[in-house]
């Protein structure tokens, strides 16, 4: 189970913290990804965090402004958005799947519910 929290209303260039908490399946290895979805577009990847090692993963647009970090004693996993754009407004989901970091959505069974980014002046 994935539950994520954090969204709201920024202005451009400001900063925001989404969180996913996870629970029911978090013994071994796992990833947990971040999606996001603007509205009448498909959903996209945005990053992932394996919780064996912390290693990341970003698409380029939120490169060197988004950044994941994972509590493994909670479990949870934050993304730190910065430098805010326009943009980056969409619904942020968080997905977890065994192993490797996948960038379809179609590799992913389990999602938390959304949570709502927009970013306006």
């Amino acid at each position: 189970q994935l539950q994520a929290f954090g969204g709201g209303l920024v202005q451009p260039g400001g900063s925001l913290r989404l969180s996913c908490a996870a629970s029911g399946f978090t013994t071994g290895a796992y990833v947990l990804a971040w999606f996001r979805q603007a509205p009448g577009k498909e959903r996209e990847w945005v990053s992932c965090i394996a919780s064996n090692d912390g290693s990341t993963e970003y698409e380029a647009p939120v490169k060197g402004r988004f950044t994941l970090s994972f509590d493994n004693a909670k479990p949870t996993v934050y993304l730190q958005m910065s430098s805010l754009k326009t943009e980056d407004t969409g619904v942020y989901y968080c997905a977890a799947r065994r192993r490797l970091c996948e960038r379809s959505p179609d590799a992913y069974d389990n999602w938390g519910q959304g949570t709502q980014v927009t970013v306006s002046s």
